[in-house]
């Protein structure tokens, strides 16, 4: 019964006793992969080595190593019901067979010890650049991660491709005979290469990193957005707004829309909150209220003038602005609310009046007739 075949794999018959022997096999590994890590790390730390960086990296491959002896053993557990097979038989059984290509156990093996090293060089490379620009003292995790990202593009397509010489594909005659495809792809797929051009732009520019605060606009035309960065893909940027949303944007959109990085900028900018009084207010003392209302802010800059000026003669009031400076926040609308909160609580204590909108309607009386003449009030606050 337990020699009875319930598969094949490839040129082996397998049976209940070789699903036994494979369960023992990797779990005898996954033990002895725990038990080798263990050891390793604790005659490591008594002799005073430090676990990090690339003796870490070397410790986990030394210990996953384990898993590729077992596979061996595993696939010459096979001969137990298969002995005229050898391993070399295992090997050359072809899977897929075609006139221009033949896939074998051979050719997936390779495949995966390709990416197997694929993953060793990431490995190694983000240590390196790791290392490198923390010992920096202008150190910038923002510039670290572009540098991490074109790493892994460079071995994912080297991989790529040895892989597919592995596979004795001619990638120079694929790409040819690809070129109707390619084209066809190109004009459908057109915003999708932009947005990938536009992303290998950001990431060699470094014009915007992860981690920047910055705001988006069209010129206008629509509401700003203010966001940060969280990630920087080939085709799109994911970005977290001030409501705590993460969105999901085109690389283009932050290479040909206006984009204003606060964080590379300077640390101080200058703001306004406009305001409207009504025609015969005391202007000195509402130049004298704005001020202490943006003093009495801890975020205000008090080495900084805080200047408040007469910008319009309005429909409705007298269009004042203050201006006051700041450090360019996250938070910075919740700042200039508070400060607005202030301006409202000491107009109400010294009893000046915020217009509303008016309209004056004048009536002519011509005869029996009646003409309107509404003569409307400006914008609204």
């Amino acid at each position: 019964m337990l020699s009875y075949t319930l598969f094949n794999l490839g040129p082996y018959h397998i049976c209940l006793w070789n699903i036994i022997f494979l369960s023992i096999i990797f779990g005898v590994a996954v033990l002895l992969r725990r038990i080798i890590h263990k050891s390793l790390k604790r005659y490591l730390k008594n002799a005073n080595i430090r676990l990090e960086g690339r003796r870490v990296t070397w410790l986990k491959l030394l210990s996953q190593s384990v898993y590729l002896l077992a596979t061996y053993i595993a696939v010459l557990s096979f001969n137990i019901n298969n002995d005229d097979v050898t391993f070399g038989d295992f090997l050359n059984f072809n899977l897929i067979e075609s006139k221009k290509f033949t896939i074998s156990f051979y050719h997936i093996i390779v495949i995966i010890f390709i990416f197997f090293l694929a993953r060793v060089a990431l490995n190694l490379s983000m240590l390196f650049i790791s290392r490198k620009f923390r010992n920096s003292k202008n150190f910038n995790p923002g510039t670290e991660f572009i540098y991490i990202q074109i790493a892994k593009y460079i071995i994912y397509v080297f991989a790529i491709i040895s892989s597919l010489k592995a596979l004795e594909i001619d990638v120079s005659l694929l790409i040819t005979s690809s070129v109707g495809l390619f084209v066809g792809l190109g004009l459908g797929l057109q915003d999708v290469f932009k947005d990938m051009i536009s992303g290998v732009v950001l990431l060699v520019e470094s014009n915007v990193r992860v981690g920047d605060v910055i705001e988006i606009s069209n010129g206008g035309k629509t509401e700003a957005i203010v966001a940060k960065i969280l990630k920087i893909n080939v085709r799109t940027t994911h970005i977290e707004t001030r409501d705590g949303n993460v969105l999901i944007i085109p690389n283009a959109k932050l290479t040909q829309e206006y984009v204003e990085n606060w964080t590379h900028g300077t640390n101080l900018s200058r703001f306004r909150i406009p305001v409207t009084v009504a025609y015969g207010t005391n202007t000195e003392l509402v130049t004298r209220i704005l001020k202490q209302a943006a003093l009495s802010h801890p975020k205000v800059k008090k080495t900084e003038p805080v200047i408040v000026r007469l910008a319009h003669f309005g429909d409705n009031g007298l269009e004042m602005e203050l201006i006051f400076w700041a450090d360019q926040s996250w938070d910075i609308q919740n700042y200039k609310s508070e400060i607005r909160f202030e301006v409202d609580r000491l107009f109400r204590e010294y009893n000046i009046t915020v217009p509303y909108p008016q309209r004056d309607m004048h009536i002519v009386n011509q005869g029996n007739h009646f003409f309107n003449n509404p003569t409307e009030g400006s914008k609204d606050l």
